[in-house]
């Protein structure tokens, strides 16, 4: 087990009983997402923790495949679908790097909390972008530690090293913006709740 893993398995309990951090924010996120969903659609969802964002949208899509590359944030998504007698989700253990997603196959990806915690996330877009089908859309809510605390910058390396830190890339939102537009995307939606918050983009695989 890598270290990155490690560290989200011993997050993953505290984390699926925190309350979301800004609820009016998500659902307006929600909302949003909802807007495009169709009931013929198939997604993939990367990063995607405990599943709640897919475990919700599942009854407004064909199928939900999901995997989170840590083992416990899956046991416990599986453990809250079954409960809720969902079958249209796929859970599964696995990394945006480590899936195989076939070419032009899906209609949505989302990357929820979870581009800036990748080390190579224009690999991770160009990927995306190469699975969507034309039109496709790429939805995602990234923390732009550039624009939110630059100075952590100079904290991640050593708090990555010691373990109390996941990896960090301190991107800016232009920086998020500029690596989906390089990898053909058109940035459609673009959404900054505060100043402190995520960035919410909805970016689409034109046809």
């Amino acid at each position: 087990m890598s270290g990155q893993q490690a560290f989200w398995n011993r997050m993953a309990d505290r984390y699926a009983a925190q309350p979301v951090a800004d609820e009016t924010a998500y659902q307006t996120k929600l909302a949003a997402t909802r807007r495009l969903l169709r009931p013929d659609m198939d997604l993939f969802e990367f990063g995607c923790g405990t599943g709640s964002t897919a475990l919700i949208h599942a009854a407004n899509v064909r199928h939900i495949r999901a995997a989170d590359f840590s083992e416990r944030m899956i046991e416990i998504a599986q453990s809250k679908a079954q409960k809720a007698g969902t079958k249209n989700i796929s859970f599964e253990v696995g990394s945006i790097e480590g899936v195989t997603l076939a070419p032009q196959s899906l209609d949505m990806v989302l990357g929820m909390s979870i581009l800036h915690l990748l080390k190579n996330k224009e690999a991770a877009i160009a990927k995306v972008f190469e699975a969507l089908k034309p039109g496709g859309y790429f939805i995602t809510s990234t923390a732009c530690l550039g624009d939110m605390m630059p100075f952590i910058r100079y904290v991640a390396p050593l708090g990555n090293r010691l373990g109390f830190l996941p990896h960090l890339d301190v991107m800016t939102q232009t920086q998020l913006r500029a690596a989906m537009e390089a990898a053909g995307f058109a940035v459609e939606h673009e959404w900054l709740p505060t100043k402190k918050a995520a960035v919410f983009m909805i970016a689409r695989k034109l046809a």
